[in-house]
């Protein structure tokens, strides 16, 4: 790296609960020339708490196509650098790598300062197989575009993680009980905080002991990976729709029920059943 330039800090802060900041972080914070943060209203109040005073900025989706050469040029007059977030790790569904790009390109060190991350915590504690999994950031707004990217993750073995927001999270997992089946999926509320749950079981099951609890803020979705089994074969599946419906259960119980026996998704399931109850008339 050149001389008599600064140095760019990805520093994490906490999740919730303030005690998980590290010393190390709270070192640096107090010893870099500036702070660029998500939002710097937030993070005053944690800088407030600990007694740090450092300079800040603003650094955030709207604001970092101005703000990044900005931010290099100080870099690059010797300035150190670290970049907060709102929570967490920077960089980690966050406009935070573009920075770290740009930093890497001008010749500026980039040194990480590890800390707490939702992602990881949540996993962790998931009960979920962590030997392999993907992070798929923050799920789709829209429900058609949710059962798209869904759809994406049929084939998905490994654990998967991604963010959901709170008031729609029980319309997003519905949704993925109709694309994907009954795959067994955990929900992380409140990490590290006061209040702090779990919520772990099949997706019908969990969608349904929320519906009556409303959440709020940003949630850690779980979902399971696909079983690498071969799929139950059409013919089975039909089958056992037949039995079903002599026991007098309405289709939509009917694909519910189906979905968590063969991995097939309850609107396969329903499309399937419905389609034959219109060749039988």
């Amino acid at each position: 790296m050149g001389a008599g330039r600064g140095t760019l800090y990805v520093v994490a802060t906490p999740i919730g609960n303030l005690e998980d900041v590290t010393r190390r972080a709270l070192r640096v914070l107090a010893e870099v020339d500036l702070i660029a943060a998500e939002d710097t209203r937030h993070s005053r109040k944690l800088l407030d708490h600990f007694g740090i005073g450092t300079a800040m900025t603003s650094y955030h989706d709207h604001s970092e196509r101005a703000k990044a050469p900005i931010l290099i040029e100080r870099l690059l007059s010797g300035a150190d650098v670290a970049l907060i977030s709102d929570a967490g790790t920077p960089g980690i569904a966050d406009p935070g790598y573009r920075l770290v790009r740009a930093a890497i390109e001008a010749g500026v060190a980039v040194v990480p300062i590890p800390g707490a991350s939702a992602l990881v915590a949540c996993l962790s504690v998931s009960g979920l197989p962590t030997d392999r999994f993907c992070f798929e950031g923050f799920v789709p707004a829209r429900s058609a575009a949710r059962r798209s990217f869904y759809e994406g993750l049929r084939a998905e073995t490994r654990t998967v993680v991604c963010y959901e927001a709170g008031r729609r999270l029980v319309d997003s997992l519905r949704d993925l009980e109709a694309v994907l089946g009954s795959r067994d999926v955990v929900v992380g509320r409140e990490v590290t905080k006061m209040y702090e749950q779990f919520d772990r079981g099949p997706v019908g099951e969990v969608a349904d002991r929320l519906e009556s609890a409303p959440v709020r803020g940003e949630v850690t979705l779980l979902i399971a990976g696909a079983s690498e089994e071969p799929r139950v074969g059409r013919e089975a599946v039909r089958q056992r729709i037949s039995e079903l419906r002599g026991s007098g259960i309405g289709m939509k119980s009917i694909a519910r029920q189906i979905a968590g026996e063969t991995g097939w998704s309850s609107r396969e399931v329903y499309n399937l059943g419905t389609s034959e109850e219109g060749d039988e008339t």
